[in-house]
């Protein structure tokens, strides 16, 4: 794995994540209704896999990646009242994960992973262990937006690639 298609498992990720957003953000969309086809309501969702990003970035470029701080507590839906403050928190937290993706190199991607002491994968997996939890919560989330009536529309990866080769020739990007 190298670090531009880790790059771009996560700008596939953050194309989702804004088609998720965007569906969300209609009147009438149920942010916090009791989940029926799900595990979390709609709000829960996002902000489990917003903690998930956040939590595990700043595990992994831990000095010891094995320790949780002891101040390391989830993410509390209840603290995000709208879906604008998850969007909020979201910005900042992606342009914090796009910098410390950016200093993973081929070397530091392919060295053996430190997180679980007795674990010989290498780092990579981590990433692509984020990669694809953020495509569970997201199918989570698109099914409840579906049952609201507010379908976020495909989600595949080629349909994020035909998006942003439509986008660089100058058309528009879906939502």
């Amino acid at each position: 794995m190298r670090p531009d298609d880790i790059a771009q498992l996560f700008d596939h990720l953050y194309w989702i994540r804004d088609r998720i957003l965007a569906a969300a953000d209609a009147p009438g969309v149920p942010l916090a209704a009791e989940a029926h086809a799900t595990l979390r309501d709609l709000r829960s969702t996002l902000v489990h896999e917003l903690d998930v990003e956040w939590s595990w970035r700043e595990r992994l470029r831990s000095p010891d990646p094995t320790h949780f701080p002891a101040g390391d507590e989830d993410l509390d839906p209840y603290d995000f009242h709208s879906l604008e403050a998850i969007r909020e928190r979201w910005t900042q937290d992606e342009r914090d994960m796009r910098a410390w993706l950016a200093t993973l190199d081929d070397e530091a991607l392919n060295a053996p992973c430190r997180a679980e002491r007795d674990a010989a994968h290498p780092f990579w997996n981590h990433l692509q262990h984020l990669y694809s939890h953020g495509l569970q919560q997201f199918s989570d989330c698109a099914v409840s937006l579906t049952l609201a009536g507010r379908s976020p529309g495909e989600l595949d990866f080629l349909d994020y690639v035909l998006d942003r080769e439509r986008t660089a020739r100058g058309g528009r990007a879906t939502t």
